[in-house]
């Protein structure tokens, strides 16, 4: 039997549950939200792709971070949504020591395919139960947890508008899927 799942204006009829939280096999509502999150990803790995390590310097000056530690930041933002999924409440004051991160478009790379490993393995463990009875705490507010990862697409959305200013300052060109998306 299906059901009606609905935030704010957000609205999906989920006619196909399955069973879940046992390895390998994702909740029909999060595997829907992180199904749309997948497609946005690429945007970050084709931003890396046409960066050296000296782009990661870069900033356009101002309180601007250099566009090394606006990834890094989105690093962090990441690793706080894969250990969310675990506690099921946000935490968002983990910092990631290791300046190599800063420097190095490689670094990054490995470091973003390891995050992604992290979301998707907690995503398998999320149970019906999970979706059906708990909350994602927010520090002042809770949300379903389907919403929550539409939440960190939006936080890769921020991200990819304030990469879009660095690279317009740097005269980096964009690929037509970033210019398509982002601008």
């Amino acid at each position: 039997m299906g059901r009606l799942f609905s935030f704010g204006c957000i609205h999906f009829y989920n006619s196909q549950p399955k069973e879940s939280g046992a390895g390998g096999v994702m909740n029909t509502d999060i595997k829907q939200f992180w199904d749309l999150n997948r497609m946005y990803t690429p945007l970050r790995d084709e931003l890396l792709a046409s960066l050296s390590d000296d782009d990661l310097a870069f900033t356009p000056g101002g309180e601007n971070p250099t566009l090394g530690a606006l990834c890094r930041e989105l690093g962090e933002t990441q690793y706080a949504y894969a250990q969310s999924f675990k506690t099921f409440k946000i935490d968002f004051s983990y910092r990631r020591n290791d300046d190599a991160t800063l420097k190095s478009v490689a670094k990054l790379q490995a470091w973003y395919a390891e995050l992604d490993r992290q979301l998707e393995a907690v995503l398998e463990t999320v149970s019906d139960e999970d979706v059906a009875d708990k909350k994602m705490d927010r520090d002042g507010y809770e949300v379903p947890l389907p919403i929550s990862l539409d939440i960190l697409r939006e936080a890769l959305l921020i991200f990819y508008g304030k990469a879009s200013v660095y690279l317009k300052a740097m005269g980096k060109a964009r690929t037509e899927m970033w210019r398509d998306w982002i601008g």
